[in-house]
C-alpha cells in the first residue's frame, strides 16, 4: 500500500512514462474498465513505462473487499501485471485534507458552510489530448467546485489530481466520459503548481445497438466471460480492438508481446467502439485453434469436473484425442468440454430435433447404414485404428453399396453424437475409439 502522506515536493522525481489504472471497487470489473487497462498497460510496456494500480475505495458504503479481490483477479486472468504496490485511496483521506489545506491557506481555495471550494480560474482551460488533440474549456463556464465536503471528505475530482501527482503520473489515459472532469482537475494542478500530465481519452463502448454498453446487452464483466468460456488472450485481443486500431486488416494477436510492439496512441478511434459478442465467439474460437490439446486439457477439467464428468476414469491419450478433434469446430471452452464429454461418455445418446428428422425420412436406410458400418469396423485392428485408414473403410463401403459416402458418414454421425455437424466423421470414430464406436452404432439400431 502507498504511504498516504507523501509529499508534494517528492513530484517530479524519477523519470520515465507512468501510467496508472484506477477503478472503484464498488462493482465487478467492466469490459470498459479492463479495456482502459489494458491500454494504459499496453503502452507502458510498450514505452517502456510504469503501469500503476490505483483502488479508489472512498465510497466506503459501496465499496468492499470482495470487489477488490475481483478486480485484482481479472487483471491478473487477463495478464496485465502492475509494477509498484496497489494504491489504496481510502488510505490517504489524511493527504487529501492536508493538500485542501494548503490551498484554502494560498487562497486559490475557501471555505463555505464548512466545505472547501477551489477558485476556478477564468481564462481558458485547454489542453491537447492525446486521442482527441485540443480541447478547450472556459474556466467562467465551470463554476468553483467543492474539493473536501463539509465532513472533511475529498471529492472525486481532487483526490484523483492528489494521487496522481503523489504517484508521479505523467499520462491518465482513461474513457472519454472524463472529458468534462478535466477542466476542474486541470485547475487542481495549477494551483499546486505542478506540471500537467498529458491526458488522453479514449472512445466509450457501445451495444449492437448503438447505446451505452449495459447489463441490457448481456454480460458486462470481465469475470462473466472467463465463466462462459473465453480465453484470456482472446478477451484481451478483443478489448485491445474495441477503439484501436493496429492498422491494415490485421485482427487477431496469439502473441501479447505482439500487440505491445503493435499498439500506439495514434491508433486510438475517436468513434465510440461496438461490442459484439459473435465477434468476440469468432475470435475465442481462432485462439482455441492455437492451444495444443495439452494446452486444453487443464482448461476443460474442471469444466468436466463442474458437470459431473470425471476425467480421470479415462485413459489421458484419449481425452487428448477427443480434444484435438472438436476444438476446431468450437468458439468456447465450454463447447469444447460438452463436446468432449460426449465423445468420451457412454451411454446412450439423446439425438437432437434435427438428428431425430433425418433418421424419421428414411429409418430403414439408417439401419442399413449403421449396422453395415459396425460389422466394416469391427474388422479394423485397435493398431489401424486411426483416421486415414478409418475413412479408407468407410468410402468402401459406400461404394460396395453405390451410394455416395455422404449417405454413410451421416447415419454413424448422429448415431455417435446424437447431432448432424459434427468434425469428419473418421476423426470422430478414432476420438470416440473403437470399443465405444461399436457399441454406440449397435445401440443406434436397437
Amino acid at each position: 500500500m502507498s504511504e498516504s502522506n507523501v509529499p508534494l515536493s517528492r513530484q517530479g522525481e524519477g523519470s520515465g512514462v507512468r501510467l496508472r489504472f484506477a477503478p472503484s471497487p464498488t462493482g465487478y470489473l467492466h469490459v470498459g474498465g479492463a479495456r482502459t487497462a489494458l491500454f494504459n498497460w499496453l503502452y507502458a510496456r510498450r514505452v517502456g513505462g510504469a503501469f500503476l494500480l490505483r483502488i479508489e475505495d472512498t465510497d466506503k458504503a459501496r465499496s468492499s473487499d470482495e470487489h477488490t479481490q475481483v478486480i485484482l483477479d481479472g487483471l491478473t486472468w487477463l495478464g496485465l501485471d502492475w509494477d509498484e504496490d496497489v494504491v489504496f485511496q481510502g488510505a490517504r483521506v489524511e493527504r487529501h485534507r492536508d493538500v485542501a489545506d494548503q490551498l484554502l491557506a494560498a487562497g486559490h481555495a475557501y471555505a463555505e458552510e464548512g466545505a472547501v471550494r477551489l477558485r476556478m480560474p477564468q481564462g481558458e482551460i485547454a489542453w491537447d489530448d492525446t486521442v482527441h488533440g485540443p480541447i478547450s474549456f472556459q474556466g467562467v463556464d465551470v463554476k468553483d467546485w467543492i474539493i473536501l465536503r463539509s465532513d472533511r471528505t475529498p471529492t472525486y475530482n481532487f483526490s484523483v489530481v492528489v494521487d496522481d501527482i503523489d504517484m508521479k503520473v505523467t499520462q491518465v489515459m482513461r474513457g472519454d466520459d472524463h472529458i468534462s472532469n478535466t477542466p476542474k482537475q486541470i485547475a487542481v494542478y495549477r494551483a499546486l503548481g505542478v506540471p500537467l500530465p498529458a491526458f488522453g481519452h479514449v472512445p466509450m463502448i457501445h451495444g449492437m445497438d448503438g447505446k451505452k454498453l449495459s447489463k441490457r446487452h448481456g454480460a458486462t464483466a470481465v469475470g462473466d466471460y472467463q465463466q462462459l468460456g473465453i480465453l484470456p488472450a482472446a478477451m484481451r485481443n478483443f478489448l485491445a480492438l474495441l477503439g484501436w486500431s493496429p492498422g491494415g486488416d490485421r485482427e487477431l494477436f496469439y502473441d501479447i508481446k505482439e500487440m505491445t510492439e503493435a499498439f500506439t496512441l495514434e491508433g486510438i478511434q475517436r468513434k465510440a467502439a461496438i461490442f459484439d459478442t459473435k465477434k468476440l465467439e469468432w475470435m475465442n474460437g481462432q485462439h482455441l485453434t492455437q492451444l495444443a490439446p495439452a494446452e486444453l486439457l487443464p482448461i476443460i477439467t474442471p469444466i468436466l469436473t463442474s458437470q459431473g464428468f470425471d476425467p480421470a476414469a479415462y485413459d489421458g491419450e484419449r481425452i487428448l484425442r477427443a480434444i484435438q478433434v472438436v476444438r476446431e469446430r468450437s468458439r468456447t471452452t465450454l463447447e469444447v468440454a460438452r463436446q468432449v464429454a460426449v465423445r468420451l461418455g457412454s451411454g446412450a445418446i439423446e439425438n437432437d430435433p434435427k438428428a431425430a428428422e433425418a433418421i424419421a425420412k428414411d429409418p430403414a436406410a439408417f439401419k442399413t447404414a449403421t449396422e453395415s458400418a459396425a460389422r466394416r469396423l469391427a474388422g479394423v485392428p485397435e493398431d489401424k485404428w486411426e483416421p486415414t485408414q478409418l475413412e479408407a473403410e468407410l468410402r468402401a463401403l459406400a461404394e460396395s453399396f453405390g451410394i455416395p459416402a455422404g449417405k454413410v458418414f451421416q447415419p454413424i454421425r448422429i448415431a455417435l453424437t446424437g447431432g448432424t455437424v459434427s468434425e469428419p466423421v473418421h476423426d470422430l470414430i478414432w476420438a470416440v475409439g473403437k470399443t465405444e464406436t461399436l457399441s454406440r452404432l449397435k445401440a443406434a439400431t436397437g
